[in-house]
This record gives C-alpha cells, sequence and structure tokens, in this order.
C-alpha cells in the first residue's frame, strides 16, 4: 500500500528524506518533451518517490504503447491516459477533471505540467498540490505580435498566477518567459535537459552513411528546407530520418533541387540508429529550446552543425562561436563543406566531455528534486 502525503509538510521545514508523490501532466507523448518526461520520471522513481504520469491519449501506435508499457512498471501512482486536444476545445474541460480526480485520488503533492497544454491542465485542476511549470519552447515560439500569440501569451500570464514554480530547461527559455509575458512571480529556476550513461557510447557511422544526417520532426521550423537549399549545386549526400506535416512538402523540394538522388527520406528511427547514417549531424532550426538531439549526438561522440538559436549556444559553451546562423543555406553549406573537408575531432571531444560532465540525467533529476523542495518550503512558510 501507497502512503499518503498528509499535512507532512506542515513543518516549517520539509523532510528531504522522505518521498515525494509527484504526478507528470503532459500531451503528446513523442518527442523531446516526453523524453524528458520519462527520464525524469525514472529517476525519480529510483530516488524513491511515488511518481505517475497523464498524458494524451489519442496519439498512440505500438511505439508509443511500448513507451507507457515501460513507464507502468516504474511508476507506482499510474499511468493514465485521456484525450488532450492540440488546440483550446471542449474536450479541455474533461481533461481537466480527469487530472483532478487523479490528483485527489493520489494524494499528489507535487502536479508537474510540460508544454503549454499540459501546463495549462496541472495548474487549472482542483486539487491542493504544488503547481510546477515547464514550458519547453511551447507557447514561447509565439509572437507576441500575431492574433494566436496575443490569445496563448494572455493565457500563459493567467497561468502564471497559479503557478507554485517554474522551471525552464534552459537560460533562453527563461529569458523569452521573462520578454514575453513577464517576470515569474513564483520561484523559477534552470535545469537543463541531459542523457543517460548508456548514451554516452560511441556511434560510428556506417560504411554507406550519407555525409551529413538530420534527425527531427519535418516541419519547417526545424529548417530541412535550408539543409535542402544547402545542398543544391554541390555532391554532398544526406539522410533525412524522422517524419512530421511537411514531409512530402521537403520531398518535393528536394526532388525540384534535382536532389532526389542525393537526399535519403528513410521516415522515424530512433536517434542513435540514425546517427550511423550520416558522418555530421546537422540541425538547421530556425527556432529551438534545449534540444535533446544535439546533447545525444554529442555524447554519441559526432561532430554537430547546429545554428545559433535557443538554448543551443548554452550546450556548446566556449564553442558557441562556432554555430550559425538560422535560415542562411550558404552558410550552412560551408559548414558542412568545413566539417567534411577537415573533421573537427577535438572539438567534437571536448564537447562531448561537456555533456559527461554536466548535462546528464542524474544532474537533472537532482536540480527538478532541489527546486520541488524549495517551492515547498516556500509554500508551508507562506512565501509563495
Amino acid at each position: 500500500m501507497i502512503p499518503k502525503g498528509g499535512d507532512r509538510f506542515s513543518e516549517k521545514i520539509m523532510p528531504e528524506d522522505m518521498p515525494l508523490r509527484i504526478l507528470h501532466v503532459l500531451r503528446a507523448p513523442v518527442g523531446g518533451l516526453f523524453r524528458h518526461v520519462a527520464d525524469l520520471a525514472r529517476a525519480q522513481a529510483g530516488r524513491g518517490h511515488f511518481v505517475g504520469v497523464i498524458a494524451d491519449s489519442t496519439h498512440t501506435n505500438d511505439a508509443v504503447e511500448a513507451r507507457f508499457g515501460e513507464l507502468a512498471d516504474v511508476c507506482k501512482l499510474g499511468v493514465f491516459r485521456v484525450p488532450m486536444g492540440r488546440h483550446i476545445g471542449l474536450a479541455d474541460k474533461n481533461a481537466i477533471r480527469h487530472v483532478t480526480a487523479r490528483a485527489i485520488e493520489s494524494h499528489a503533492e507535487i502536479l508537474h505540467g510540460h508544454g503549454a497544454k499540459g501546463g495549462a491542465y496541472a495548474r487549472l485542476a482542483k486539487a491542493d498540490a504544488l503547481r510546477v511549470y515547464t514550458p519547453h519552447g511551447g507557447s514561447l515560439h509565439y509572437s507576441r505580435f500575431s492574433p494566436a500569440g496575443m490569445m496563448y501569451l494572455r493565457l500563459e500570464r493567467m497561468l502564471a498566477k497559479r503557478t507554485g514554480l517554474f522551471l525552464f530547461e534552459s537560460e533562453y527559455s527563461l529569458e523569452t518567459f521573462r520578454r514575453k509575458i513577464g517576470q515569474p512571480r513564483a520561484l523559477a529556476r534552470v535545469v537543463h535537459n541531459g542523457v543517460t550513461p548508456q548514451e554516452l557510447e560511441l556511434t560510428p557511422p556506417d560504411r554507406d552513411a550519407s555525409d551529413v544526417v538530420f534527425v527531427g520532426e519535418l516541419r519547417r521550423l526545424k529548417g530541412v528546407d535550408v539543409l535542402i537549399e544547402a545542398l543544391a549545386n554541390t555532391a554532398r549526400t544526406a539522410t533525412v530520418a524522422g517524419d512530421g506535416p511537411d514531409a512530402e512538402a521537403f520531398r518535393a523540394l528536394a526532388a525540384k533541387r534535382g536532389l532526389a538522388s542525393q537526399i535519403r527520406f528513410v521516415g522515424g528511427m530512433p536517434a542513435r540508429a540514425a546517427f550511423r547514417r550520416g558522418h555530421v549531424l546537422v540541425v538547421p532550426s530556425r527556432a529551438e529550446s534545449f534540444p535533446y538531439i544535439v546533447l545525444e549526438a554529442m555524447a554519441a561522440g559526432m561532430p554537430v552543425i547546429a545554428t545559433k538559436v535557443g538554448g543551443i549556444p548554452e550546450i556548446f559553451g566556449s564553442d558557441a562561436d562556432q554555430l550559425i546562423p538560422p535560415g542562411n543555406a550558404p552558410a550552412l553549406a560551408g559548414a558542412i563543406d568545413d566539417a567534411l573537408k577537415k573533421p573537427p575531432r577535438e572539438r567534437t571531444a571536448r564537447l562531448r566531455d561537456r555533456v559527461a560532465l554536466t548535462f546528464t540525467v542524474s544532474a537533472m533529476a537532482d536540480g527538478v528534486l532541489k527546486a520541488y523542495a524549495e517551492a515547498l518550503s516556500k509554500r508551508v512558510s507562506g512565501n509563495c
């Protein structure tokens, strides 16, 4: 039987050796956001805390169900699924009721919402728990001057009043929040994403590997069209691993530019398997938060060419001067040519060491739990 949380936080100092009851709430069980939640849930459970996950039920396939099955083995508070729409709609009321019910029945002390929708559900649920919000980009990607941006950012300002702790995966995200929404009134901390020890194993390229590889969602924001234009008028080859709403448009662009034989579209696959398809990872994004794919490739000992957007400079550290401007096909073409003619072995090794030392799942879990404790202490003392 799982013990209830009760009123053990009535003391002025939270007992650090007692387990917390944590519910993570997110929408789509795909991409870096889901990976973050899954890693965090496992690490927290491994430290003796009681963890549960609530996610959308409409995103489903064999791979998704397998991931949830693995999570169920460590989530003692359960893994729950409920329909969650991408945009605001009537289904949101049912999702909020569901989160409320799960929080009450599990006696959750922490309701940690991830992304715009997960963050909204966690903070609108009627439960006596610390509301934690990690944006993961989400609403922060919207322009303050677009109709959609004005609506979503206004909602973020309203929900900020119901937040006891803000967790940002990069300094960039925190600064963007301040600029677009305002200074967080509650406690705000930056805790970077991290990789597992297994991901520090080297991943050499296959014999028939392309010159470069892209791994990620196929949508304009990720800059695949810029990569295609960069490869035009060159003999360089590329593998594009992933799927998404703009996949057909990118295939059509590659054909139009006469690159059908130089660019292979191979669909979605695990990152490490995709890394073997190229000698250099290219991340030509127009916008990012703190992308896992960069951390994963560096951990695997792979050279990375990336744009100077979002939190990517924080990953590169002193090597951030090697980043290229977004949307600049000639600059990307030049960086690819340089990396293939003279592989940046020293920089690649230095960045791998940086990831191994700084950006780990263990450090991420420690940072999040420390922030929980700080926010809970402020909560019981009446300072939030």
